[in-house]
């Protein structure tokens, strides 16, 4: 895994879940059915933007508009999502670069947002003055485009250029152009990458290390550039020189650079797969050289130090006789690759290795220790590198930021029931200084969260948080949303309950996060139990935690909902067609639900080491065992399902969400649907739509489970 990537592959949050890797929204023929798909009634509704799908899309938006938005209760939730939505004491949140602070930042005024920027000092004044860089809301009505923000590349000072990214819609596909932050403006004649899935990223003020789509074969199969080039500012990009290509049945190849206070480092990265590729350093001259590094294919690269590579492995690596667990962390020397690795923390049982980043002359690491995360600090300067405890608070979740060219960096600090707070680390070592406070959004006097553990079917406990009132009578009576994630090695963690504190927990509902195999709470053993054709175990351990629920009597299959996003709508539509008796609500947001046929939609190919291949005969029949929309049965009495959806999706492709709609309706089924024609793979665009579909959702939990 390349440096850049690390905590970019993903972005989950409560009720917008993200699921790496896509193509290019535009529709395509449909790929041939296969011997599952070929009675299959519904292939056309994968036509994106055809007429005869988007009617059967508008159809149901309508009916499901109609019937949630006429309950007494809708502009009520609407009302109060968009007060915590669109607030104007929101925390603005920042990254740093070279002391100053960069915000975007959306409102009722800006709907599609503000690029700014102040200097750390002044940031933490209670208002701050800000810099406008650029205001997309105006860049948009000058343009007569539909830009969504996708954020921005800079290069370190003295340098001023910047590679901002701009959306139409909301989906990944974006332009990439060139931004002066001394003008405040695109430059002219400056560089411009059309829309496509681009890796774009510095190699020098005038070259960039681009991945595009040049047209024929220069993609992989995943949707993504399967060669990375060097573009000479001037020149054409069809003229960029090739570096390297990728096979195509490859993920994708990118390049990129890392910029430091030591010097300049340069990669290419050949992403074979979604955990394992190849890493390759970039010698720079007249004819760039390659070379490969001897790193094992499953080595996730986190930082750099200097002379020294910082990461994991997936896998146990054995070097010189002596074996290095399975997500320990490691240092590499980059210039004695022979050597063997330096051990630097070896995680328990209840432990995973969480982030690690640098600061001008310091590292920061996050521990996940029983999901909670601690932090420490390591000192590349020492003759022994050594994990020190820092002064930060151990009773949630924290996340970190810095950057190479500063001493100071900031920790958030995440629970369920206090807002966020910002700390500032003036240097490591340093007392941490709060200095921002995100204010209350609903009332958590006599609200309590608590950590519970159920057991799966193999006998292995499985951690859940449940967020409840205090008095709540444990008689099976209270309205329950219960949320899952389980893949992609992604860990789901306490984070301030905003929304959901409001609309749901003030009025006597409880919420619950389960911390199911397949994610990263407990390492790489924890997500590799739930891989392939192990996949079930995830569907097992969830069902597991609502079975607890029930048995502790918090709920009743009555009163308990489920809800997830992009593998996690695979999750909740999996775990309502073979538990249909434990739910009463599902809210199954960007699903994947044809397993048979993912791997032939948008992005789908590059899942397979997660989910497996269905055309792999070994594979096929566990896949095909737990596909909901192969699994749907007429004369079952199901929960009223909610999916949710974005034509603009071109990571998870809205079919998936459509067919197992129509084939609900087709069998009789009653559901709600209501499908965003903006937004991506988030599901929404700008606050108006995010306030929308919240108070959809909520207005839907509270119909079903009360």
């Amino acid at each position: 895994m390349s440096l850049r990537k690390l905590g970019t592959k993903f972005l989950v949050v409560w009720s917008l879940v993200a699921l790496g890797g896509c193509s290019h929204l535009s529709a395509k023929p449909l790929p041939p059915a296969d011997s599952t798909t070929a009675e299959d009634p519904y292939l056309w509704l994968e036509e994106i933007s055809s007429e005869k799908s988007l009617s059967a899309v508008r159809a149901w938006n309508q009916r499901t508009e109609s019937a949630l938005e006429a309950r007494p209760l809708y502009p009520e939730l609407t009302k109060e999502v968009s007060a915590i939505v669109l607030a104007k004491d929101r925390l603005p949140l920042i990254q740093l670069q070279e002391g100053l602070a960069y915000n975007f930042w959306q409102d009722e005024k800006s709907k599609r947002g503000l690029w700014r920027r102040t200097s750390l000092a002044e940031y933490q004044k209670e208002t701050p003055a800000w810099e406008l860089l650029l205001d997309v809301d105006e860049l948009a009505k000058k343009e007569n485009e539909n830009w969504v923000w996708h954020g921005a590349n800079c290069l370190p000072a003295p340098a001023t250029r910047c590679l901002v990214h701009l959306s139409r819609g909301g989906s990944d596909a974006a332009v990439v152009r060139e931004f002066d932050l001394a003008t405040r403006d695109f430059v002219p004649q400056g560089f411009l990458v059309p829309e496509a899935k681009s890796e774009v990223g510095w190699y020098d003020e005038n070259h960039l290390l681009i991945g595009t789509d040049w047209g024929a074969d220069t993609l992989t199969t995943s949707g993504y550039p399967r060669q990375v080039r060097l573009w000479t500012r001037g020149q054409d990009l069809s003229q960029a020189k090739l570096l390297m290509e990728a096979d195509k049945q490859d993920m994708k190849i990118l390049g990129y650079s890392v910029f430091s206070p030591e010097g300049t480092k340069r990669f290419v990265y050949r992403e074979k797969s979604f955990f394992s590729g190849e890493l390759h350093a970039l010698e720079p001259g007249d004819e760039p050289r390659l070379t490969k590094l001897p790193l094992p294919e499953d080595f996730q690269t986190q930082t750099s130090f200097d002379h020294w590579l910082l990461g994991s492995t997936l896998k146990d690596w054995t070097m010189n006789g002596k074996t290095y667990k399975a997500g320990s962390l490691l240092r590499v020397d980059l210039d004695h690759m022979n050597e063997p690795p330096t051990l630097l923390f070896e995680p328990t049982s209840r432990q995973a290795l969480g982030r690690v980043i640098r600061t001008k002359s310091r590292l920061l690491v996050t521990i996940q220790d029983n999901v909670l995360t601690h932090l420490y600090s390591l000192d590349p300067k020492a003759a022994q590198w050594k994990l020190t405890p820092t002064r930060t608070p151990r009773d949630g979740v924290l996340s970190t930021q810095a950057t190479p060219f500063m001493e100071e960096s900031l920790v958030t600090v995440n629970t369920f029931l206090q807002p966020s707070t910002l700390l500032l680390l003036e240097h490591v070592g340093a007392e941490p200084v709060p200095i921002k406070r995100a204010p209350e959004r609903f009332r958590a006097n006599g609200l309590v969260s608590e950590q519970l553990e159920a057991t799966s079917t193999d006998g292995t406990k499985i951690p859940y948080f449940v967020v409840h009132k205090k008095d709540m009578p444990l008689d099976g009576s209270n309205p329950t949303v219960l949320y899952g994630y389980g893949g992609f090695m992604l860990s789901q963690q306490p984070s301030y309950l905003g929304v959901p504190g409001k609309t749901w927990l003030e009025r006597g509902g409880v919420f619950v996060i389960a911390n199911i195999r397949g994610g990263g709470e407990f390492g790489p053993e924890w997500h590799r139990a739930a891989l392939r054709e192990n996949r079930q175990q995830s569907f097992d351990d969830f069902a597991s935690v609502a079975r607890d629920l029930i048995t502790r009597k918090i709920t009743s299959p009555r009163h308990l909902g489920i809800q997830g996003g992009s593998n996690g709508g695979l999750l909740v539509g999996t775990t309502f067609t073979q538990h249909p008796e434990l739910f009463n609500a599902v809210v199954c947001q960007v699903p994947l639900l044809d397993m048979m046929r993912y791997h032939h939609l948008l992005a789908g190919a590059s899942w397979m080491e997660e989910y497996g291949n269905p055309d792999d005969p070994k594979l096929r029949p566990s896949i095909r065992a737990y596909s909901p929309y192969q699994n749907l049965k007429k004369g079952v009495k199901y929960p009223e399902v909610f999916f949710t959806t974005s034509t603009k999706d071109d990571r998870v492709h809205p079919g998936h969400a459509r067919k197992m709609a129509a084939r609900m309706e087709e069998q009789g089924h009653p559901f709600f649907y209501y499908e965003n024609i903006e937004g991506g793979h988030g599901g929404v665009a700008n606050l108006e739509q995010r306030i929308k579909m919240s108070s959809l959702i909520w207005t839907y939990f509270d119909l079903q489970l009360r």
